[in-house]
C-alpha cells in the first residue's frame, strides 16, 4: 500500500506554480459581491455593438477601526460600474433589476490619465475599467408588495 502511494507522489511535479514564460496569461480579476444600483441598461458603441451597463454597490464591512476618541465612521458603500459585451449575457442581465443580491466576476484594466485631457475631464483621472465575465444572482430584488408591507 505504502509503495503506490510512494509512486502515485513521485510522479507529482515538486513545484505548484511555474515562473518560466509557458504562463499563457495573467489575470486581474474582481470578485463582487453587492446589490444592483439599478437596472441594467443595454447600449450601442459608435460601431453599432450592443453591451450592458450594469452598476453593483457593495459595502465596507467591518467599518474602518474606531478613532482616537473611541468614535466609528459609519462602513461606506462603494459603487463598481461594470460593462459586458456577450450578447448572451446581455440578454439575460435585461431581466435582473435594482436591487437584486448578485455574485460578479470581471476582468479589471487600469488606464492611466492622459497627459493631454482637460484636467477637469474622466480622461485626466485614473480610471478602472470592469468587463463582465459572469454573474449570479444569489437573492432577486425585493418585489413592490414587499416594500410596502
Amino acid at each position: 500500500m505504502l509503495a503506490s502511494a510512494r509512486h502515485a507522489f513521485s510522479r507529482a511535479p515538486y513545484r505548484a506554480f511555474s515562473t518560466t514564460s509557458t504562463r499563457a496569461y495573467d489575470v486581474a480579476k474582481l470578485i463582487l459581491i453587492g446589490r444592483l444600483g439599478k437596472d441594467p441598461e443595454v447600449r450601442t458603441t459608435k460601431s453599432d455593438k450592443e453591451y450592458a451597463s450594469y452598476t453593483v454597490a457593495t459595502t465596507n464591512y467591518p467599518p474602518p477601526p474606531p478613532n482616537p476618541d473611541g468614535s466609528r465612521q459609519e462602513a461606506g458603500t462603494t459603487w463598481h460600474h461594470v460593462i459586458c459585451f456577450n450578447p448572451n449575457q446581455t440578454n439575460y442581465l435585461r431581466t435582473l433589476q435594482k436591487g437584486a443580491q448578485v455574485y460578479v466576476e470581471a476582468n479589471f484594466e487600469l488606464r492611466d490619465p492622459d497627459p493631454s485631457a482637460d484636467s477637469s475631464s474622466a480622461q485626466a483621472q485614473r480610471q478602472i475599467f470592469l468587463r463582465h465575465e459572469s454573474i449570479r444572482v444569489i437573492r432577486q430584488a425585493p418585489s413592490h408588495n414587499e416594500t410596502h408591507e
